[in-house]
């Protein structure tokens, strides 16, 4: 029988990746697929928050899954993966799915309360991009974009823990340790954001406070702010986007895990470009964030342009840390005051004396 086409460019994956790859590709095709037939293209969306906790289970649990599969698309290890990794779980591979596992149960919440699990919606930028571009432009974007390149996205999330499985420590380390309670923070802080945005968007389409707010989100919201449209108070006072930035941190964090271990491969000061190609996923993920984010503000200087331009002036993009120094400099050219007033309008008063 002839081979299958591009069977020896499978045959030349490395093993411990020959399921995911194949994954990716189909979710990808589906993806598209079904974007056409429904002609909704949020599909990757929809499963944005269950794909790096399967590609992550699959690195962390290489020893449970059979050499072949017995159904489709179910996980299984090629023969020719090292005997070594099949005989005992990592535990680093092991704490890095945890912890993956709690973001995505922050990420399917949130997604879930808003609504974005319906088969029917699709993503308000999409839509904006779908007027502004012709049809043949945004069916290629939708292909090549949001159906393929989202999904390798995806996939390459999950490939830090395929590093920890084939590190094989014994114990955890100090570093792990360390990047463990950062990404748990960092997780919490994110939880924080949505919920002080989810609160925000409540208030400003209804006018009332909802009595039982997470902790954190128990904000006294004004006519003022719901009139400027956007949040600026809480989180949001020094980040334009802090669940944006925790996003990025945290998979930073995730990288960060086989890198800072005492096993190979690891950061160096060799300034050698190949020894950081693990960083690759959460540089893909932030280049994501930075152009999707770019385009979301577009869109939020065209509903709000003097209140939004405003706040762009006032506050960081995504780290927190800025907003003092912006505010100086504010400062310094003697516009602070009528920038606060604008973006802050009657909450200004004690909230921004610290910054």
């Amino acid at each position: 029988m002839a081979p299958l086409p591009f069977s020896h460019l499978y045959q030349g994956i490395p093993p411990t990746l020959r399921w995911p790859v194949k994954f990716c590709l189909y979710n990808a095709a589906a993806a598209y697929i079904l974007s056409i037939i429904t002609g909704n293209v949020s599909q990757v969306d929809r499963v944005w928050t269950f794909l790096p906790t399967i590609y992550t289970a699959y690195y962390a649990l290489l020893p449970l899954w059979p050499n072949r599969p017995p159904l489709f698309f179910f996980p299984y290890v090629p023969e020719a993966v090292n005997p070594d990794l099949v005989q005992r779980y990592s535990p680093r591979a092991l704490l890095m799915f945890g912890l993956v596992f709690i973001w995505m149960c922050r990420l399917t919440y949130n997604t879930w309360r808003r609504g974005l699990f319906n088969l029917n919606d699709e993503d308000y930028r999409w839509a904006i991009l779908r007027r502004k571009i012709p049809t043949w432009l945004f069916q290629v974007t939708n292909l090549t974009f949001i159906a393929f390149i989202q999904n390798v996205i995806l996939f390459l999330l999950g490939l830090p823990t395929q590093v920890a499985a084939i590190q094989q420590p014994t114990k955890l380390s100090t570093s792990d340790y360390v990047l463990a309670v950062l990404a748990l923070v960092d997780v919490a802080t994110e939880f924080v954001a949505d919920n002080q945005q989810y609160s925000f968007q409540t208030y400003k389409r209804t006018g009332v406070h909802e009595q039982n707010e997470w902790p954190g989100a128990r904000i006294k919201w004004t006519p003022a702010d719901a009139k400027r449209g956007f949040v600026t108070r809480g989180l949001w006072a020094w980040s334009r986007h802090p669940n944006f930035f925790c996003e990025q941190s945290f998979w930073v964090i995730i990288n960060l895990f086989p890198l800072l271990a005492p096993e190979s491969p690891k950061l160096t000061a060799s300034g050698n470009i190949t020894s950081l190609w693990p960083l690759l996923p959460s540089l893909v993920l932030c280049s994501l964030f930075f152009s999707s984010t770019l385009f979301t503000e577009s869109i939020s200087l065209s509903k709000y342009p003097e209140a939004y331009k405003a706040y762009r002036k006032r506050v960081s993009m995504f780290v927190p840390f800025l907003t003092p120094v912006w505010g100086l400099l504010l400062q310094l050219q003697g516009k602070k005051e009528e920038v606060d007033r604008v973006v802050y309008g009657q909450d200004i008063v004690q909230e921004k004396k610290t910054q």
